[in-house]
């Protein structure tokens, strides 16, 4: 198992070691537990406050060569420099040090897309990510300095993203927002207004039934599970979303399997022609058909 040691930067263990690995915050924290990490030649906990300076050194799991595979995903936009794909619910986005297949860049690899080598080893071309559950419009670099550039976009919130979401309740608003700074605790994401990262969302009624409400979010940072946490957060769970609050008999009667979440809409502008690319990705099949099936079992 080879080694990779390094010089700390100030922050949490289990965060700065996935930043410096490229590995994911759940690789990172699995290496700590096993004892796979050491600071100053000590195990330390995942959550152990590095002041910067300190030696770490970590134990890496053998590098194995991600594979191409199948089947194709949807593609929605394509030239020589970007590719927007529809990621299908329940497709990881990339892979992770011990997770090496059945992921989007898999199935990209398997399409003989170019990927821009900057994302990293596990995630070549990757601009931004989509939870697992998450399905819809996901932007994909094939070069360097599409990638930066992309990169800089999200950074600068220049890249308007929409999501269609059904979540409970009675949803008092037509529009409103919530701006609620987002913390991490164990694997879950929670509001934290003391140490958390600024966090907001804008919020649209599209559609109110009797028990659910069909909301359109527009997330102006990109925080992990950003629109999840803040839609549970005022009381109006995802259906679907058992990590945070929407699962249950409701949506088990629909046949809800995942979070009812679609990045539907997509508008930036194209970082090497200029022009303005607008996209859109009608609900997938599944998601449709639990739509159809809450009109039905919510009838007056």
């Amino acid at each position: 198992m080879p080694r990779k040691g390094f010089v700390a930067v100030a922050g949490r263990l289990d965060a700065v070691v996935a930043a410096t690995t490229g590995s994911s915050r759940a690789d990172a924290q699995r290496a700590i537990a096993e004892g796979n990490v050491s600071v100053d030649g000590r195990p330390r906990p995942k959550s152990f406050r590095l002041e910067g300076g300190e030696q770490v050194v970590v134990d890496l799991a053998e590098a194995v060569a991600l594979v191409a595979e199948r089947p194709p995903v949807p593609v929605v936009f394509e030239d020589a420099f970007l590719l927007v794909v529809s990621k299908p619910g329940g497709l990881v986005t990339h892979p992770t040090a011990r997770r090496r297949s059945g992921t989007l860049v898999n199935r990209l690899l398997g399409m003989a897309v170019p990927l821009a080598p900057a994302g990293g080893e596990l995630r070549p071309g990757i601009v931004h990510r989509l939870d697992a559950g998450t399905s819809g419009l996901l932007i994909v670099a094939k070069t360097d300095e599409t990638y930066a550039a992309l990169r800089e976009g999200f950074r600068h919130h220049a890249i308007a993203r929409h999501y269609l979401a059904l979540v409970r309740g009675q949803v008092p608003h037509d529009r409103f927002g919530v701006e609620a700074p987002l913390g991490r605790r164990a694997a879950k994401i929670v509001v934290d207004r003391v140490d958390g990262r600024p966090a907001t969302t804008s919020f649209e009624v599209r559609e109110r039934m009797p028990r659910t409400t069909l909301v359109e979010a527009a997330p102006e940072t990109g925080r992990t599970h950003q629109i999840r946490v803040h839609l549970s957060a005022i009381g109006h769970p995802i259906l679907g979303d058992r990590a945070y609050g929407g699962g249950g008999d409701e949506a088990l009667r629909v046949g809800l399997t995942r979070p009812f979440l679609h990045a539907w809409r997509l508008r930036f502008r194209h970082p090497v022609t200029g022009k303005e690319v607008a996209l859109e990705d009608p609900l997938p099949d599944d998601l449709a058909d639990v739509l159809a099936r809450v009109r039905l079992d919510q009838r007056p």
